[in-house]
């Protein structure tokens, strides 16, 4: 059995750029804003946008701007997780993380394309 090398399956953690955490020395906020990043380093697209909806609005005035600093979120995907919260989630899928017809289009095969045209076998360039 091959052993599975576990650090090539570390998502990526963002490192919390707020003004607490960027100055030297410790600073009570810096060991939550990592395991904040850490938990949502695990969560997938919209369950990061919600709980961190749910954190800005939690702090009031500024937790969206104060809550992008640390998360590297943009400001209007968090806007949209409150809106969404407010709204009691009631258009969001269970069990999905993108609304139907969400997501890239698969690619379909289409043979009557590749027949359709004609070989270039002995044509001979204009000048």
């Amino acid at each position: 059995m091959q052993k599975i090398d576990s650090k090539a399956y570390r998502p990526k953690v963002h490192q919390c750029q707020c003004p607490d955490c960027q100055q030297l020395g410790e600073h009570p906020s810096k060991i939550l804003h990592a395991q904040l990043n850490l938990l949502l380093s695990r969560l997938d697209e919209q369950q990061r946008r919600w709980c961190v909806a749910l954190e800005a609005k939690k702090l009031g005035h500024g937790g969206v701007k104060r809550l992008s600093q640390i998360t590297g979120m943009d400001m209007n995907t968090i806007r949209r997780g409150r809106r969404e919260l407010d709204q009691g989630l009631v258009e969001r899928p269970i069990g999905r993380v993108r609304l139907t017809g969400g997501g890239r289009k698969p690619l379909e095969k289409n043979t009557h394309k590749n027949r359709a045209i004609p070989s270039l076998n002995g044509v001979t360039h204009r000048d």
